[in-house]
C-alpha cells in the first residue's frame, strides 16, 4: 500500500478574494499575479477549490512586495467576511450570539483550512474567551501576513454579524513588533502585546452573548448537520498508523522528537497496546516518525525559504547538523543539494 504524502496544508480559494480586495483598495489590479499562482475566474469558482499553504504564502508575499504595503494582512482582515469561509462561514453567519459563530468558525475549521502545525481553537472561561491560532513560527515576509489576516479576520466577520465594529479586549501576536505595530491598535482595547507565547485575542463575556440579528434557528440547525456530516467526511482516517501521522505534526517542534509515550497519552492508549496495534498494521513508531519527518523536509525545502537551522527546529531535530545527517540518510542528498535540484527542476 502506498502511504499518503504529509503536507504542510491547504486551504480555500475563498482567502484570496480579501487579498485581491486589498490589493484593488490600494490601487492595484491583482489580476495578473493571481494569473501567476494559477488562479483565474474558474478556479477561484470552483465549489471546493484548495491552495497549498506554501503557495498561499508566497502569494502573499507577491502581493506585499507588489503593492508596498508591510499590513496587508490587516487590511485583509478588515475586507474578510463569512462567507469565504465556504460552508463553516455561512453556518457560523446563522449562529444565535457571536460567541457561537466564533465557536463554529473555529470547530469547523477544518473544512475551510487544513495545516499539520494545528488548529486554531475556543478557550473559554466565566469572563470571556480566547480565540487563538496557532503557532507557524519562525516567522518572516511570507507569513507574518497570515497571523494578522487571521485575527484581524475574525473580528470583521463578528464586527459584520452585530452590525457594529467589535474590539477585541487584549491581543496578543507571538512575533516581534513589526514596523507597522501601530496599526493593530484599533483592533483592541488594550495595548497588543508582541513577542507572546502565542497567537489571540480576548473577547468579553458581554461581546461574545451579543444576538446576531440574521439568525434563523431552522437554518442554524440545518447548515450545523451539514457542517458535522462534512467533517466526519474529511477527518475519517482508515488507520491507526494515519491518526498518529495527523497527531506527530503539532507535536514535531523545539528542538526535541516526540516518543511512543506521548503518542499514546494523546490517543488514549497504553504502549504496549499502541506498540501491538501498529505491527498488526505491519509498521513501527519508529518507521511512521521518519517517513513524516522525512515528507515534511522535502516539502519545507522544496516549498519554502526557511533556513535548514530553522526546518530542523520545526521537525524536532536536536541541531542543525542532526537534521542534515537524517536528511542525506534519508534521500542520499543534503538539504542544499535537494533544494538546489529542485529549483533547477522547478
Amino acid at each position: 500500500m502506498t502511504r499518503p504524502r504529509v503536507r504542510l496544508g491547504d486551504l480555500s480559494v475563498g482567502f484570496v478574494q480579501p487579498l485581491g480586495d486589498a490589493l484593488r483598495e490600494l490601487g492595484h489590479d491583482p489580476a495578473t499575479l493571481l494569473h501567476r499562482y494559477g488562479l483565474d475566474g474558474p478556479r477561484l469558482a470552483e465549489a471546493g477549490a484548495r491552495l497549498s499553504i506554501p503557495r498561499y504564502m508566497h502569494l502573499g508575499h507577491a502581493a506585499i512586495e507588489l503593492c508596498g504595503e508591510s499590513a496587508l494582512g490587516l487590511r485583509m482582515g478588515r475586507l474578510s467576511r463569512l462567507a469565504q469561509a465556504g460552508l463553516a462561514g455561512v453556518t457560523a453567519a446563522q449562529a444565535p450570539t457571536l460567541g457561537d459563530a466564533a465557536r463554529t468558525l473555529l470547530r469547523f475549521e477544518p473544512l475551510y483550512a487544513a495545516n499539520y502545525r494545528g488548529q486554531s481553537s475556543v478557550l473559554e472561561d466565566r469572563h470571556g474567551a480566547w480565540l487563538r491560532f496557532y503557532s507557524i513560527s519562525p516567522y518572516n515576509t511570507y507569513n507574518r501576513f497570515v497571523v494578522d489576516s487571521l485575527l484581524a479576520g475574525w473580528l470583521a466577520q463578528l464586527s459584520h454579524l452585530a452590525g457594529h465594529p467589535v474590539q477585541a479586549e487584549r491581543m496578543d501576536i507571538e512575533f516581534q513588533a513589526p514596523s507597522y505595530a501601530s496599526q493593530y491598535q484599533a483592533l483592541s482595547a488594550t495595548p497588543v502585546q508582541f513577542g507572546a507565547s502565542c497567537n489571540q485575542l480576548r473577547l468579553d463575556r458581554a461581546t461574545l452573548e451579543l444576538p446576531n440579528p440574521q439568525h434563523c434557528p431552522s437554518t442554524w440547525q440545518h447548515l450545523l448537520q451539514l457542517c458535522e456530516a462534512e467533517l466526519t467526511q474529511r477527518t475519517r482516517v482508515r488507520s491507526l498508523g494515519e491518526r498518529i501521522t495527523h497527531l506527530l505534526g503539532p507535536l514535531l517542534n523545539g528542538g526535541q522528537e516526540p516518543d511512543l509515550e506521548a503518542v499514546a497519552s494523546h490517543l488514549q492508549l497504553p504502549t504496549w497496546t499502541l506498540r501491538r496495534k501498529l505491527a498488526e498494521e505491519g509498521t513501527r513508531f519508529r518507521n511512521l516518525l521518519n517517513d513524516t519527518r522525512r515528507d515534511l523536509a522535502e516539502t519545507y525545502i522544496r516549498d519554502t525559504e526557511l533556513a535548514f537551522g530553522e526546518i530542523a527546529y520545526l521537525l524536532g531535530f536536536a541541531s542543525a547538523e542532526a537534521f542534515q545527517r537524517a536528511f542525506k540518510r534519508w534521500t542520499g542528498l543534503t538539504p542544499g543539494e535537494f533544494r538546489r535540484n529542485q529549483r533547477r527542476t522547478g
